[in-house]
């Protein structure tokens, strides 16, 4: 075959290879991606700091929101809200009373909705918004409306309330008044486990003739009277609170031998007391025990408050249904005359010059022979003032609206403690004392001056010549403050139960019980018969 002439050739086709166009495809891609990268970096850049500050504004808000001043605000929704829930609060009970058992329930949702509403707002910090509170707001001023519009009035409102408070108020006041009166019951009974102890021992008194012969012995005894000794009187009805008081005495002194205690005790006890004492071991101590039945001297004609605890009227007045009388004064123990002897103590231990008091109801901690050496600076009665709080002071204790009172005291004078007191019986005789005490107990015949008591007369009888003592001898209100500082008790001389709740009652503070019952000897199978019985 003959080629063609070299000018009538097709000319020769030149293409780009495969892994040209690869490589060329590649490239626009990469172009492509670093395109769209910088891109999303640069929007990143504008968008990430708004979105930080938009975090860091919700945070400023809910630090500096103060929910109690949003609730208080005048102009705030949350006050708005927290007003109407208390109108529909009150409406609610309204409602209730017309027998509208509906719209009180009505009424409580819409309460329910609000008070989540306004929990919600305070746990997240942010005020509640217009959005939120217009459908509880419009509802509520419905249900309020509807309310009204039933004459659920303000005023009715008011004086339903009124009335609710007043019923409260009286509900209270009679069961404070039937507590007190119970209470008092309680006080005032004798203890089982006391009588069975009283009754056991007197048997052994009326059989037990060696004790009698011994306390005719000891009767006139020189220790009885001398001066060189520490001497203590207690004039008590119960055994057991005086074999404490005495006990406790004893313990915490190194002079047991050098002590003589003057137990008075009434005709029921006085059998029950002598066989105690002389039964049991108090470490060598003297221990004498009268019967206030055989002072006869104690009579009518000598003693007002003799005659005052025979009079028919005084009796009614203190023990029938007088309502000026509170019920705590209406226990016999105020106007019993063991509970007056105190005031014959110079009379009762004509040749001793210098004496400590105790009640019944103390406990003894430290050693107390140094009161005999207290100067009482010519002073009767060295007593632990009572007046810190102002209700210790006399306008508290006495009539200051009569002139007898209040043209002789100062109304603002420091009260004192009976319980643990030394009494200089030279200076009493010097001051006549008892004489001070009938005069005083002669002007209060018709209960005007006060109303029960001993210290009250006390007071009066001492005004002028009672010597303050450091308040660590004589610490009181363990029978009826619960509050009471252990540093206080602890350093006390004297820790005194005065009050309802005594150590040997089952009302007693549990906290101080103990204090009492360390000085009782649990092992005596009196104590331990007459616990089980």
């Amino acid at each position: 075959m003959r080629r063609r002439a070299t000018d009538y050739r097709r000319p020769v086709r030149r293409r780009f290879s495969h892994w040209i166009c690869a490589l060329f495809g590649l490239f626009v891609v990469a172009v492509l991606v670093l395109f769209v990268v910088h891109h999303n970096h640069n929007e990143d850049r504008v968008e990430h700091p708004v979105h930080e500050e938009d975090s860091k504004m919700e945070r400023d808000v809910h630090e500096k929101l103060n929910f109690t001043e949003e609730i208080l605000s005048a102009t705030s929704l949350s006050r708005q809200l927290a007003e109407q829930m208390t109108i529909a609060k009150a409406y609610v009970i309204i409602a209730k009373e017309h027998n509208n058992f509906y719209l009180a329930w009505e009424l409580s949702s819409m309460i329910r909705s609000c008070q989540l509403l306004l929990s919600k707002a305070a746990m997240r910090g942010r005020p509640i918004t217009l959005e939120e509170a217009e459908p509880i707001i419009s509802r509520l001023s419905s249900l309020i409306y509807k309310a009204q519009d039933a004459h659920y009035d303000i005023a009715t409102t008011i004086v339903t309330m009124k009335s609710h408070i007043q019923a409260l108020e009286e509900r209270a006041n009679a069961a404070t008044a039937q507590s007190t009166v119970f209470g008092q019951l309680v006080a005032e009974a004798f203890p089982k486990s006391l009588h069975c102890l009283i009754l056991k021992l007197s048997a052994d008194w009326l059989k037990r003739f060696p004790l009698k012969d011994l306390a005719n012995e000891q009767r006139n005894s020189p220790r009885l009277v001398d001066n060189n000794l520490y001497h203590f009187c207690v004039f008590s009805d119960n055994v057991l609170a005086t074999s404490v008081v005495v006990n406790s005495t004893i313990s915490n002194a190194g002079h047991s031998k050098q002590m003589v205690f003057h137990i008075i005790t009434n005709g029921v006890s006085y059998g029950a007391m002598q066989a105690w004492f002389l039964s049991n071991d108090f470490k060598g101590a003297m221990i004498e025990v009268q019967n206030i039945e055989e002072f006869s001297w104690l009579n009518i004609s000598y003693a007002p408050i003799v005659k005052q605890l025979l009079d028919v009227d005084s009796r009614a007045y203190y023990f029938g249904e007088n309502p000026d009388v509170e019920p705590r004064l209406r226990n016999p123990k105020y106007i019993a005359l063991l509970n007056h002897l105190r005031f014959y103590i110079a009379e009762i231990y004509p040749q001793l010059e210098k004496i400590v008091f105790l009640d019944d109801d103390v406990v003894v901690q430290k050693d107390l022979t140094p009161l005999f050496s207290l100067d009482l600076h010519g002073n009767v009665n060295g007593a632990v003032e009572t007046c810190l709080e102002a209700y210790h002071r006399y306008y508290k204790y006495l009539n200051f609206s009569n002139p007898i009172i209040s043209s002789k005291f100062d109304p603002q004078a420091c009260g004192w403690a009976f319980g643990m007191n030394v009494f200089d019986l030279v200076a009493w005789r010097k001051a006549n004392v008892t004489a001070r005490y009938h005069y005083w107990q002669e002007q209060n015949a018709d209960k005007t001056l006060w109303k029960m008591g001993t210290l009250p007369v006390g007071l009066l009888a001492f005004y002028g010549l009672t010597e303050p003592l450091d308040r660590r001898w004589h610490v009181l209100g363990l029978g009826y403050d619960l509050n009471i500082d252990n540093r206080l008790i602890d350093s006390a001389a004297v820790v005194h139960f005065n009050g309802n709740m005594k150590p040997w009652l089952k009302l007693a503070i549990g906290r101080y019980k103990p204090l009492w019952e360390r000085y009782i000897n649990l092992t005596h199978p009196y104590i331990q018969d007459c616990a089980s019985s």
